[in-house]
């Protein structure tokens, strides 16, 4: 599930990616409840769904080209349960550099956080085998998210 998405022009209401998804029985550790390494696939899932299954989905371009992943941080805040009900990943941008920005992730449901993140992205130019700035396109689609 994502919000729908804002006039490009208008970034005087920042807003959050809203990423949708159901806890998998293979997620489940030995002691009951989602295994820490599963939360980085959750953050990893909803990256994607911002940055290209989604915008392809609304017949845009994609509006990042080249990134990878510098750093994640996590705090785990409750234990996260088997149940049917959907969990989100809700993100937002919170620093734009010239050639890196920083996300922060909350998992959560209507009634609970069960994890906070963060990750540092850099943009990089796998051709040239090194990192590169972001063009006026990419920072205009982030501004989108600051927070």
């Amino acid at each position: 599930m994502t919000q729908p998405a804002l006039d490009p022009g208008d970034v005087r209401v920042p807003r959050k990616h809203v990423h949708e998804f159901h806890v998998r029985f293979g997620d489940i550790d030995s002691l009951g409840h989602v295994n820490n390494c599963r939360y980085l696939t959750y953050l990893e899932d909803a990256r994607v769904a911002m940055f290209y299954t989604d915008p392809d989905r609304e017949g845009r371009r994609r509006p990042l080209h080249g990134l990878v992943v510098a750093r994640h941080e996590i705090d785990y805040k409750r234990p996260l349960l088997l149940r049917p009900e959907p969990v989100r990943v809700e993100t937002r941008v919170t620093e734009i550099r010239a050639a890196s920005f920083r996300l922060a992730y909350e998992v959560r449901d209507d009634e609970h956080v069960y994890a906070r993140a963060v990750s540092v992205m850099v943009g990089y130019d796998l051709k040239q085998s090194r990192t590169r700035r972001f063009d006026e396109e990419e920072s205009a689609f982030l501004r989108q998210y600051a927070a």
